[in-house]
């Protein structure tokens, strides 16, 4: 049987949230810049987590500590994932923070928090010589659009990009010779990406067509780099269908997804000596920490090859 907090009237998302929710997240998308789909998923969090203060008439601006660790351990006894918990704690963080900047309350009940313990599992990601195969496996596959799908994974792969990244991939920001680019990453934050020679031959390749096929179309020639099959704009879950198509075609026995690519991008990186801080520009990300668990990939990697080769292993 459920507990009370999971009864009752519940938010289903951030438009049936309080008004203060939805203020807060307002303010994140016109002066934070925060994408839409961060705002989506901070706005799921808050949701459930408003719903949590109504079921139990808990005054969500006024909260303290201990029923905030209320939330936490309720969580944890519907068996909800450490990770999701933690999730749903930096946006509660985050929404009290804004309440203390803009004056609505002194304290945050969040300050001696901390998240729960979650296993540390190794992201998803092909070694270079797997890596090599699923480049080039739109070129015998014989499924979907090859020259779209060979540059749109080499593209991917040897920038690091994200999926948001690669679909708004615009034609006006690449380099004249196709060597790198300028993309707007997470916060709005524009940094320039790399691509291999590999990459750059395969859009040469793919963009001739790319223009054929919208002019086939009669549509005016979108500024996105990639486009679907009838030269529109490609999409976030059109990304994630092609690499899923090539995934069980693979042969690899790995669960390959879009953000496979990026991480296989980093692991690569770190093991050919790169400096972890170079990685970090590199991704775009805006703390070191996130960088640093492709060092463990390293480690993991040399714990194999020494249980393998030691005798005693």
């Amino acid at each position: 049987m459920k507990n009370k907090a999971a009864q009752g009237t519940g938010f289903s998302s951030a438009e049936d949230c309080p008004a203060v929710i939805q203020e807060y997240l307002s303010y994140l998308k016109a002066v934070r810049g925060v994408s839409d789909r961060t705002i989506e998923a901070y706005g799921k969090d808050l949701a459930h987590f408003s719903a949590y203060c109504v079921n139990l008439d808990l005054n969500l601006e006024k909260l303290d500590i201990r029923e905030l660790r209320g939330f936490i351990a309720d969580q944890s006894a519907e068996g909800t994932a450490a990770v999701s918990v933690n999730r749903a704690l930096s946006s509660i963080r985050g929404f009290y923070r804004w309440m203390i900047r803009f004056g609505r309350r002194q304290d945050n009940p969040c300050d001696t928090l901390r998240n729960m313990k979650s296993p540390q599992n190794l992201p998803s990601f092909l070694w270079e010589p797997e890596m090599a195969r699923f480049a080039v496996l739109p070129e015998t596959a014989g499924i979907l659009w090859p020259s779209r799908d060979k540059a749109l994974i080499l593209t991917m792969y040897s920038a690091g990009l994200r999926i948001s990244e690669l679909v708004s991939l615009s034609l006006s920001r690449l380099e004249p010779d196709f060597g790198g680019g300028r993309v707007i990453g997470k916060g709005n934050k524009e940094r320039f990406v790399f691509f291999s020679d590999e990459a750059r031959e395969a859009l040469a390749i793919y963009l001739p067509e790319r223009q054929n096929r919208i002019k086939a179309d009669g549509k005016q020639p979108a500024d996105r780099v990639f486009v679907n099959r009838n030269g529109g704009a490609i999409s976030v879950p059109g990304v994630r269908w092609i690499i899923t198509k090539y995934a069980e075609r693979s042969g690899l026995g790995k669960r390959i997804h879009p953000h496979s690519l990026r991480h296989s991008f980093a692991t690569h990186l770190v093991n050919s000596g790169c400096d972890v801080r170079v990685v970090q520009e590199l991704l775009g990300h805006a703390s070191l920490s996130t960088t640093q668990r492709y060092t463990h990939v390293d480690i993991e990697r040399l714990k194999k090859v020494y249980a393998k080769a030691h005798p005693h292993g």
